[in-house]
């Protein structure tokens, strides 16, 4: 069985928004018709505490980019952005909600950031993710959101690990590109790790 995923498409991901990742509101109504096409149609939202140790305001001294340690584990530091139950983490009104079957919760934990709609980045807790869908008989999932070069890179990565067959929509992504090559060579990673990486037409 297939499954749509979408990506953190929250509106502080969208231009204007904390954490800004260019064109990103060009993808909800492209997002719309490609779930048209699924039966099972899931979204990620990053969903932090407001201490989380990935925002930048949070390291006296620190700036955005900057790249510090938290517990042992590398963490590159953010704008605050997608704190739980503010209007930043809420989905963008454009998507299509009702036919979104469930959301699942990442970055919930102020001491490790989750890129992966699967695990933290240390891979030391679970979202449930994988169990909710081999439950549902889902052995082959489709990617769109954001960012191309992070939550949709590592939520690839981890679902192709668990076994899992994945294609990656490239069109109804958008990335943040830090470095200017830096989607390009998540693309060129997804598709080495053996991903399938196709543009919307192919799907409509």
């Amino acid at each position: 069985m297939q499954a749509l995923l979408i990506v953190d498409m929250q509106n502080d991901f969208m231009p204007g928004g904390a954490l800004s990742v260019p064109d990103a509101d060009a993808l909800a109504s492209l997002i719309n018709k490609l779930m048209k096409r699924f039966s099972l149609v899931i979204a990620t939202q990053d969903w932090h505490p407001a201490d989380h140790k990935s925002f930048a305001a949070n390291h006296p001294g620190k700036k955005v980019g900057d790249i510090v340690d938290v517990k042992g584990i590398p963490q590159i530091l953010w704008n605050v952005h997608c704190v739980r139950n503010t209007m930043g983490a809420a989905l963008v009104e454009e998507l299509d909600q009702k036919t979104i079957v469930t959301n699942f919760y990442k970055g919930t934990d102020k001491w490790i950031d989750s890129y992966s709609a699967f695990f933290d980045n240390a891979r030391r807790k679970t979202t449930g993710l994988a169990d909710y869908l081999r439950s549902h008989g889902v052995d082959h999932i489709f990617i769109a959101g954001v960012a191309t070069d992070y939550c949709v890179l590592y939520s690839v990565i981890d679902a192709i690990d668990l076994g899992f067959k994945v294609t990656v929509i490239s069109d109804a992504c958008r990335g943040i590109n830090l470095r200017s090559e830096d989607v390009a060579e998540a693309i060129k990673t997804m598709r080495e790790k053996g991903a399938e990486i196709v543009e919307s037409w192919k799907l409509l």
